[in-house]
């Protein structure tokens, strides 16, 4: 989805690398690279890796109980949508109720403009408004948020280089925005412990971390995406940081996985204070990845997912992992054995969507079709995998291709009871058997569509390029579920919109985030 800036990359052919890094403090604070404890080449062998032993060692406090899919972000001491999706399995999608009746209720900004100029394959240009994923970060105000003033809180990244808080009452910032230097693409974090703490990545190379209980926002920490080596592709972070436990997980479009540990707390001013340690880093791609793809192309872009003490991601060349962070050093003081990769999937092509687990640990994944490969025909654009069989793992799969090249699928699938939801770039949206795999319904929206189904309250909700937000009733998932209402707010949306405390929030291209919601 993005150019790679071949200045800023450093390619490495033929090498994978697993790096473990006790206590690392990034290179651009102090001389000299991080220290690699180990490095280990990719077998060649096209066999799955069966999931390690973890007898003994003690659950982490950033365990993921899968039997929360579907659930707010499990333990969160603040109320609302936190990060993209929700919680650690990618599957909750925000909290009602969802208005009956929609109005335009504002526009922020009033007269647009959330505009900036970027590089792509060497050319710059405008671009505005917020993007794929974009959802914006809703939550109730309470704790350490209270002192901003409003009783529900939105936050988002957008396109004019900003990081903008609002009152979702109102539209009205909450706090002046705080500057990057570069588009922000992804989906902001807000910590779930209670901290005064947003964290999210841009197109700058750095991923920060910002406290927004000061008169102006104020980045306590931020990471490089070259502060890692090798890394391959460029230094965008499109995924949405997850934090849990102590940690903080994403990868990013250096094509690389990073765990941290979280240094937060309080100083004598009562400001929030906050740190991070790289405690874990690995390469996204492997020898049989590089020697099979027939592509450079290795970001990842989607935000990852967590089962257990596993976690999953996959890439722009299409391969799904897992990697068992049992043991790795937590907030708790766990300690114990590198992480290892568990799982191994190919399909073929770019995946942008994020892996999405439900309530029995299977995954959910979807695919772009863009390069027409033989594995990414075979394979299917949607496919249900489950994890315990890593030799075997496909329990249905689905084409998506319609319209040709570029197809497939760039939206986040959604679960919803016996569905899956997925949706499509040709703007199909389609209800899907969980269990058989079977097309039960099928909606169309303008495309190309890329804002992925929301479902809340029994309520679908999903945007299209044509500038329309509609909601339909899913109270009988056997049938296509009859249109609740429609409403247009102008502009392609290709963010996620986010439902909180009857309103919904979504910022579309035209350079403008709107808030709908009942009189």
């Amino acid at each position: 989805m993005t150019a790679p800036r071949p200045l800023r990359t450093v390619v490495i052919v033929g090498v994978a690398t697993v790096l473990g890094v006790a206590a690392c403090t990034p290179a651009r604070d102090v001389a000299g690279a991080p220290s690699t404890t180990e490095v280990v080449a990719a077998s060649s062998s096209t066999a799955l890796v069966a999931a390690p032993t973890t007898t003994g060692v003690p659950r982490p406090a950033w365990f993921s109980d899968v039997a929360t899919s579907g659930s707010p972000f499990p333990g969160a001491k603040v109320d609302g949508l936190l990060t993209f999706r929700g919680n650690p399995t990618r599957s909750w999608h925000g909290g009602g109720p969802v208005p009956n009746a929609p109005v335009e209720l504002w526009r922020y900004p009033q007269g647009g403009g959330l505009c900036g100029t970027s590089s792509e394959f060497g050319e710059t240009s405008q671009w505005c408004g917020t993007g794929w994923t974009g959802q914006p970060a809703m939550w109730t105000a309470s704790g350490a948020w209270s002192a901003l003033g409003a009783r529900t809180l939105v936050a988002f990244g957008a396109y004019d280089y900003g990081v903008h808080v609002l009152d979702a009452a109102t539209g009205r910032a909450v706090v002046p925005t705080f500057r990057t230097g570069d588009l922000t693409k992804g989906s902001v974090s807000i910590d779930p412990d209670g901290y005064p703490l947003l964290y999210t990545g841009s197109r700058d190379g750095f991923l920060r971390m910002i406290a927004l209980d000061r008169a102006e926002p104020t980045e306590l920490w931020r990471f490089h995406a070259e502060d890692v080596q090798p890394t391959m592709w460029n230094d965008d972070w499109d995924a949405s940081p997850l934090v849990t436990g102590g940690l903080l997980l994403l990868g990013g479009e250096n094509s690389r996985f990073h765990a941290f540990r979280l240094q937060r707390g309080y100083g004598a001013d009562g400001k929030v204070t906050a740190a991070a340690t790289l405690l874990f880093h690995t390469a996204g791609w492997d020898d049989q990845l590089l020697a099979e793809s027939g592509t450079p192309a290795m970001s990842i872009e989607n935000s990852v997912a967590l089962a257990g003490t596993t976690v999953y991601f996959s890439n722009s060349a299409g391969l799904v992992q897992g990697w068992d962070l049992a043991g790795l050093d937590d907030a708790s003081g766990a300690t114990g054995r590198t992480p290892e990769r568990t799982f191994r999937f190919w399909m073929g092509d770019d995946q942008d969507a994020s892996i999405v687990i439900d309530e029995q640990g299977f995954l959910y994944a979807a695919a772009e079709y863009e390069r027409s490969t033989a594995r990414a025909t075979e394979v299917g654009q949607l496919v249900k995998l489950d994890p315990r069989r890593p030799d075997d793992p496909v329990v249905w799969s689905l084409p998506l291709r319609t319209g040709g090249v570029p197809s497939g699928v760039w939206a986040t699938p959604a679960l919803h009871r016996d569905l899956v939801i997925v949706t499509t770039n040709a703007g199909e949206v389609l209800g899907i058997d969980r269990a058989s795999g079977a097309v039960r319904w099928q909606l169309d929206v303008a495309g190309p569509a890329w804002s992925s189904p929301v479902v809340v309250d029994g309520v679908l909700i999903q945007g299209d390029c044509g500038g329309t937000l509609r909601a339909w009733d899913l109270r009988d998932t056997r049938v296509a579920p009859p249109l609740l209402w429609s409403i247009r707010i102008g502009g392609c949306i290709e963010s996620t919109p986010a439902v909180w405390d009857g309103r919904i929030v979504v910022g579309t291209r035209s350079g403008q985030v709107v808030a709908v919601g009942d009189r």
